[in-house]
């Protein structure tokens, strides 16, 4: 992979631990330590406690990708976001803690239709520990892996809530880079969440990103309401417009589909914590 420099457009910022550990339910112990086992504890009570959402964006407010910005939207108003927002929020936790952290760029081609190549808009992290490097990902909506994944390994990881691997295109790319694919094992095929190079998303980047999936008429983020949280019983809810699923082990053991704003609005309370003023309208599929 390849050589990462500091990134210089950081803040000085200091994350409010304290805060952040009680938004996220941690109930470890307050000596933080860099370590592995502190790392999966970590990454699986945000990832069950802080949902993936794309609700400002459908509301035209703007995505504050500051450092300061995240922390208010994501621990003090208690709400969630997308990749560019939790990822840099446990960046940012990381480095507090100690961790040899940064933030690297993917593109998301799970969905993507034939023929067509989505941006290079994904931010995740890769955490090196003890000359192991790691994959640690908070921000992929139902996709989010609840343990850090061996990026050094093409082997099957098997998470709380699925099984993932890494893998490494063998065949030489016309672009000079090494790629990677980060898959998750669905009724029994690998299907590939994101490809990446290990080049590093500096803010700058994530700037970038930020505006396209934001802003960008051809933004899947703009025609669709995408919520997605983890459970540590193993099960996962999801919130795809009109249609809630809640599924263990990949199984549908609920499902409701919605059919009013006011019930839309009660699932975001009751099953993701996200509250909206009553009345609040999105804009999409009469929401």
């Amino acid at each position: 992979m390849s050589d990462n420099k500091p990134d210089e457009h950081q803040t000085d910022h200091q994350i409010d631990l304290d805060a952040y550990l009680n938004r996220i339910n941690f109930n470890g112990s307050s000596d933080l330590k860099p370590t592995l086992e502190t790392l999966k504890h970590l990454q699986l009570c945000h990832a069950s406690a802080i949902p993936f959402e794309n609700l400002d964006v459908l509301l035209g407010d703007r995505i504050d990708l500051n450092t300061q910005g995240i922390e208010h939207k994501l621990i003090t108003r208690n709400r969630g976001g997308y990749c560019f927002e939790h990822n840099s929020l446990f960046l940012s936790v990381l480095q507090s803690l100690g961790y040899e952290a940064i933030g690297l760029s993917g593109r998301v081609i799970f969905s993507a239709p034939p023929g067509i190549m989505p941006a290079r808009t994904h931010l995740f992290s890769r955490v090196m520990l003890d000359g192991t490097p790691w994959l640690v990902d908070v921000g992929v909506g139902g996709f989010t892996p609840t343990q850090p994944l061996r990026m050094d390994t093409s082997s099957p990881q098997q998470t709380p809530h699925d099984t993932r691997r890494i893998i490494k295109d063998d065949d030489p790319s016309p672009d000079g880079f090494d790629h990677w694919f980060h898959q998750i094992l669905i009724d029994e095929e690998w299907r590939s969440v994101y490809e990446f190079t290990g080049e590093q998303m500096l803010q700058i980047d994530r700037e970038v990103g930020n505006w396209w999936t934001s802003a960008s008429p051809q933004s899947t983020f703009r025609d669709k309401i995408m919520v997605a949280i983890a459970s540590d019983d193993g099960s996962r809810h999801t919130l795809a417009t009109r249609k809630y699923v809640h599924r263990l082990h990949g199984k549908p053991i609920e499902e409701i589909d919605i059919q009013s704003t006011g019930q839309l609005l009660e699932i975001l309370d009751q099953r993701f914590g996200l509250r909206f003023p009553a009345g609040t309208k999105f804009g999409i599929d009469g929401l």
